[in-house]
């Protein structure tokens, strides 16, 4: 059925940054007298805002992105401190994530090759795909496709990357936005890795949806 996978990485083969990016906020919100979901919805805002303007000439890497919008939010409330240190933890952990415990024997058992699709910056992908001795087909970076998902240039560029079709693939990620609504507004089907139960709100709705990536194997092995 599939001849591919397009797969995204953080969030989906291995563990999103939630770990590092909580204690930030909860730091932030200390010095702020602020709650922290109050300092990471403000943080997020930003640095979405800024993904969806960062393409084309316009592009800049997701480590500068991160750290301005953080200095952003550290001057709206008016807390001196340093966002370079700040961020630090984070910049690590995208370097050395764990990996999900289905996310190795899904690469090993997929059967078909793999193009991982991630807004990672191309240097930390790579030193993450080391770190956990990952080897895919191949690799497509929001740095290589100079814009971020949702955006159609790193699902093109993977397609290319492939030698395949829209019809020929299915993409794999956690993000209802970047991944589900990015690949199926360009035809290519989706795969919604549900780790946590959500309800599926209103809006594109993916193929399939999973648990996890093990419960995919059937699909593509079908």
């Amino acid at each position: 059925m599939y001849r591919a996978v397009l797969l995204d990485v953080y969030g989906t083969l291995v563990h999103e940054d939630n770990a590092v990016l909580g204690p930030i906020c909860e730091r932030i919100g200390k010095w702020a007298r602020v709650s922290t979901p109050v300092v990471a919805e403000l943080w997020w805002r930003l640095f979405r805002q800024a993904t969806e303007e960062s393409h084309g000439e316009a592009f800049r890497l997701q480590a500068d992105l991160s750290r301005d919008t953080l200095a952003a939010t550290l001057r709206h409330f008016e807390v001196a401190a340093d966002a370079d240190r700040l961020c630090a933890a984070q910049f690590e952990f995208w370097r050395r994530p764990p990996i999900f415990s289905d996310g190795l024997a899904f690469l090993h058992r997929v059967g078909v090759p793999i193009c991982l699709v991630s807004n990672i910056d191309r240097d930390d992908l790579h030193a993450a795909m080391g770190h956990l001795d990952v080897e895919v087909a191949a690799v497509v970076t929001s740095e290589d496709a100079r814009a971020y998902k949702p955006r159609p240039e790193p699902f093109e560029l993977a397609l290319k990357a492939l030698g395949v079709t829209t019809s020929d693939v299915l993409h794999v990620g956690d993000s209802l936005t970047a991944d589900v609504a990015g690949a199926e507004a360009l035809g290519i089907r989706s795969a919604w890795i549900n780790r946590s139960g959500r309800p599926l709100p209103a809006g594109p709705a993916p193929t399939h949806t999973a648990h996890d990536l093990t419960e995919l194997l059937s699909i593509l092995q079908g």
